[in-house]
């Protein structure tokens, strides 16, 4: 599992041993059961969570109940409401496991420690929150000018074997239609 991370973190910056255990050191290995809510709409958000194992979404739920999807995180993907947890503030989505899951958490606090500890590591948190905000950029644009075809497809390229690890409500959730839409959609 360390070298999961370690990999990860290697993609944007390089290591050294003992830099890497300091890095460790900050992390807590937290696991999760199939639909665990890990972080519930409204509680305040104690991690950002790097998946080593298994799949979680995030999602608002409406007063009336219905789930708007906003995020699937899969291995090597980062989860949090990045607001709460940089704020300090409650956090609007609720975070559950669609699957066992295996992650390293870090509190704010570790982060702010570790960045000044380690600078190299401020520096790959600002790269992962840039493509992070690009990628939300894109789905945001996707969504408000895009056909829902077209939004299927970007979320395969997206998410590739997502469709085989999640039922078609929670996918079209996700992409804003009606789960028989979605059926024409995979069909087509």
């Amino acid at each position: 599992m360390e070298e999961t991370l370690r990999k990860h973190l290697e993609e944007i910056i390089e290591l050294t041993d003992e830099e890497f255990a300091l890095v460790l050191s900050h992390f807590k290995l937290r696991t999760f059961k199939k639909h665990q809510i890990v972080i519930d709409q409204g509680d305040p958000v104690k991690y950002n969570l790097f998946i080593i194992k298994g799949l979680m979404k995030s999602a608002r739920v409406t007063p009336d109940g219905k789930e708007h999807i906003v995020q699937f995180a899969m291995e090597n993907w980062w989860i949090t409401d990045l607001e709460a947890f940089h704020y300090g503030t409650h956090s609007k989505f609720t975070v559950d496991c669609l699957e066992d899951t295996t992650t390293y958490g870090l509190t704010l606090e570790s982060k702010l420690l570790l960045c000044k500890q380690l600078p190299k590591i401020e520096h790959f948190f600002h790269v992962k929150t840039t493509t992070g905000y690009i990628a939300l950029q894109k789905r945001v644009l996707c969504f408000i000018s895009s056909k829902a075809q077209d939004r299927y497809h970007n979320l395969l390229d997206q998410y590739p074997g997502l469709m085989q690890r999640v039922p078609k409500t929670m996918i079209a959730s996700f992409l804003g239609v009606s789960r028989e839409t979605l059926s024409r959609m995979a069909v087509a």
